[in-house]
């Protein structure tokens, strides 16, 4: 079994999910999310020069923010990660070699996951959260199954079709970690109204998960 790094204790669970971010525009972005209360930063790899976008975002933001990348899918991705200042590794699926090379970095790793073979499997491979994606295909009573059969201390997340509107039924089956992307941000968006959005979606949270 691979060391896995635990899931910080955030604020509220929350990864803005930026896909296609302009480097332009990240710190500007990222600042605006961070402001509203989403402490967990993701820059897809398939966007415009992402590795500089987490590098200038990782510098900007304190310490205690969580910035990373999604949609790593090799080794090298996690090197590269790591020679940004990314500490978060978010994925699309599970992969050995990935989730070592980030264990050797100590980084916060989400993998994409959708039975509970890959679910397993990951939770074998250390993973600090499962990213149940896309949720939306699953619904909270899909993941709420699958979690009978995984360790009590796995952390669930659900990523894919989300939005601030449906943190209440995933409560309800106890899912509170949610990766937010086409409800919270879109490529050309003002960083004020990703705040706005972002904003929305940590007041649901709140709601949804009062202290």
């Amino acid at each position: 079994m691979v060391n896995s790094t635990p899931f910080p204790r955030l604020k509220r669970r929350l990864v803005a999910i930026l896909r296609g971010l302009e480097h332009k525009n990240a710190v500007a972005t990222a600042e605006a999310i961070l402001e509203a209360g989403i402490e967990a930063i993701e820059v897809p790899l398939n966007s415009p020069d992402p590795f500089r976008s987490i590098e200038a975002i990782a510098r900007a933001l304190p310490a205690s923010a969580l910035v990373g990348a999604g949609t790593v899918l090799t080794a090298d991705d996690v090197r590269s990660l790591d020679a940004a200042g990314g500490r978060l590794l978010v994925s699309p699926n599970i992969d050995a070699d990935v989730m070592r090379a980030a264990a050797g970095f100590g980084m916060v790793t989400m993998p994409g996951v959708f039975t509970p073979t890959e679910a397993l499997l990951a939770v074998r491979l250390g993973a600090s959260a499962l990213k149940f994606f896309p949720a939306f295909a699953l619904g909270p009573k899909g993941i709420a199954a699958i979690m009978t059969v995984l360790p009590k201390e796995a952390l669930v997340g659900a990523v894919g079709g989300v939005s601030e509107k449906d943190f209440a039924d995933y409560a309800k089956v106890g899912v509170s970690t949610f990766g937010l992307g086409s409800s919270l941000f879109a490529p050309g968006m003002a960083p004020a109204e990703v705040g706005k959005r972002a904003r929305a979606a940590a007041d649901a949270w709140d709601a949804a998960f009062p202290a």
